[in-house]
């Protein structure tokens, strides 16, 4: 089936991605926290029947997301958004009550009569962070995102009965991890004390899925912060559920000459792996090394649409097959129609081996996307 679908594809792995999910399942055990997807990363709702085994839940950034997730995922479903507008918060009703958390005190404020049939958490920033990237940094410089003032929480500390912190992105480091925590629990101890708070979520970020990262002192660690304030730790991991679980499949068209070698393929960076160009870094590719060098290259009338410069153990030809590997997160939901380069297939490879196709995109999808 796998050499009948034309390329570009995403392939996502289900062994792969159930070594990921079986590493969750460790940590909500050993820890008592619970575990929901964040559907800002991923998206893929054909493979939510496997996900959804594993994790408690998913957490969203929109009302679309959030009712994806209701619809689609089922179990608890956490509802946050930057700003809502009036008309989300009316639509809401559609999801039943689970959790609804507020970036600021105005939205608490406007729309808590609307909502008070939820429980209601708030973002709180506490100014401190991790991340390698000003772009993703949740503290950086006039963040907007979460509450900045403590004494303002104190006021609508009957309102709520959870709190987020979501500071993290991309840290693999469980000692920065655990002494931030601490900074937090020193600077919230009298909020993270109220009776009323019953539930603290960290957010995502945190890659406790790498081979590397050690996940018993992670999970000591929770649970000493979820018995000492009595509360239920939630933790929103993306990348940390989908690493290492899909290819972006692609076929070399072209190879041209600027001094270097460069070999264009029918994807496209832009299109298809945007946040490539956001953070300014290369594709992982799956090939052995060598010492022939190209330029991979997607194929918009981008300049800059480059996927990184390799050096490979064979000679790259027109019709070569390249795998883009941990091509997962921030892919299929940032995909776009970019230069109507085709769409990559999304295709799953089962767990008894077998290649499936999920979606195939024609003509009509460009079309119905435009108007």
């Amino acid at each position: 089936m796998k050499d009948k679908i034309k390329t570009p594809y995403y392939l996502i792995y289900k062994n792969k991605l159930l070594k990921n999910l079986k590493k969750i399942e460790y940590v909500r055990k050993l820890s008592g926290a619970k575990v929901l997807l964040a559907l800002k990363c991923f998206s893929t709702w054909s493979v939510f029947n496997l996900i959804s085994k594993y994790m408690d839940g998913t957490t969203s950034s929109s009302f679309y997301e959030a009712k994806l997730g209701y619809d689609k995922f089922g179990k608890e479903t956490h509802i946050f958004s930057v700003a809502f507008s009036k008309r989300e918060i009316n639509l809401l009703k559609e999801l039943n009550g689970n959790k609804i958390i507020f970036n600021s005190i105005s939205q608490l404020n406007m729309f808590y009569n609307k909502v008070k049939h939820f429980e209601i958490g708030v973002r709180i920033n506490p100014g401190i962070s991790y991340s390698s990237f000003n772009i993703a940094d949740p503290a950086r410089q006039f963040s907007r995102l979460g509450i900045v003032s403590k004494k303002s929480i104190k006021y609508i500390i009957n309102k709520i009965n959870g709190l987020m912190f979501h500071y993290n992105c991309e840290n693999d480091n469980f000692t920065k991890f655990s002494e931030m925590l601490n900074e937090i629990e020193l600077k919230y101890f009298d909020i993270l004390n109220e009776k009323r708070i019953k539930w603290v979520s960290l957010g995502g970020g945190i890659s406790f899925t790498n081979n590397q990262y050690p996940i018993n002192k992670f999970c000591k660690k929770l649970k000493e912060f979820s018995k000492k304030y009595d509360v239920q730790i939630y933790l929103e991991p993306g990348e940390a559920v989908v690493l290492n679980s899909c290819e972006l499949v692609t076929t070399v068209l072209d190879i041209v000459e600027n001094i270097k070698k460069i070999a264009i393929v029918d994807a496209s960076v832009e299109a298809h792996m945007l946040d490539l160009l956001i953070y300014r870094v290369c594709a992982e590719i799956r090939t052995k090394p060598g010492n022939n060098e190209y330029i991979i290259a997607g194929r918009s009338c981008l300049a800059g649409d480059v996927f990184g410069e390799y050096h490979l153990l064979n000679k790259l030809k027109i019709g070569s097959i390249i795998r883009f590997t941990n091509a997962a997160s921030y892919t299929m939901v940032k995909k776009n129609w970019f230069n109507g380069v085709s769409m990559p297939s999304i295709v799953v490879k089962e767990l008894n081996g077998q290649i499936r196709l999920i979606k195939d995109f024609v003509y009509n999808d460009f079309l119905k996307n435009l108007s």
